[in-house]
């Protein structure tokens, strides 16, 4: 029987090259981290640079940069963007793509704050400033010390921002315009088109309202100034008139 022999050279080969390329690889990419010749002089934005600001990144070998960890940073500086990537552009120019939040409506807390579609807090603001913004309230006590920058899942804000987003794309509400959405508890949650007609919505099948209050306002347009309110929360729409003549679900 004959005896197997390991092929010893052919491994040494193996070994040395390896470690040859192990060595060249980290002593290019020590040239690479030290070298002047990549150190960031110029940083592109993709929008308002005064806006922000990225001196401290000026001088920084583009090596050395963590791009991830720079941007985590920089978002969390900059509460109002909602995506903010790094780009390194070689040899030593770094570019910043950003994305601004678009406000959504205002929440009412110790002070007022934007919103975006995402339930993110990021921004105070002063109420004047947002007219065309619905306001929310009733979650003074269900978002206790905001943060900017910041999700919440609190079920209340998210219906309040569901209610918003459906309107916004029923071409009935771009006539009636909602002012104010009322959340304190959800199943009772209601909103004001125009600060004139309060409409009762609850919570769930958001579209399926809207589309049933979109035909109501349709359908009774001339009649509206007499209106008290509209219950969408049964099966049957309730109309509730200012002098007690109700159509739907009976008289409230």
């Amino acid at each position: 029987m004959k005896k197997y022999k390991l092929p010893i050279k052919p491994i040494i080969v193996i070994i040395v090259s390896f470690l040859l390329i192990y060595f060249i690889t980290w002593y290019l990419g020590r040239i690479l981290k030290n070298s002047n010749y990549f150190k960031i002089k110029d940083i592109v934005t993709n929008g308002e640079k005064e806006e922000l600001e990225f001196s401290y990144l000026e001088g920084r070998n583009a090596f050395n940069l963590d791009l991830k960890k720079e941007s985590e940073y920089i978002s969390e500086l900059y509460p109002t963007y909602k995506r903010i990537r790094l780009i390194r552009v070689l040899p030593n120019r770094l570019y910043v793509d950003f994305l601004k939040r678009n406000p959504l409506g205002i929440i009412k807390l110790y002070q007022y704050f934007r919103v975006d579609e995402d339930s993110v807090l990021f921004d105070a603001c002063e109420i004047q400033e947002e007219s065309d913004l619905p306001l929310i309230l009733g979650l003074e006590k269900k978002i206790l010390g905001p943060k900017l920058g910041k999700k919440y899942n609190i079920k209340e804000l998210v219906l309040a921002i569901d209610i918003i987003k459906e309107a916004k794309i029923n071409k009935t509400f771009k006539e009636y315009k909602i002012k104010r959405i009322d959340v304190t508890n959800a199943s009772d949650a209601s909103f004001f088109l125009s600060d004139v007609l309060k409409v009762k919505i609850g919570q769930g099948n958001i579209k399926g309202k809207l589309n049933i209050l979109s035909g109501l306002l349709i359908q009774e347009k001339n009649e509206l100034g007499k209106i008290e309110y509209i219950d969408l929360r049964f099966k049957e729409p309730v109309i509730k008139f200012n002098e007690d003549k109700s159509l739907g679900k009976g008289k409230t």
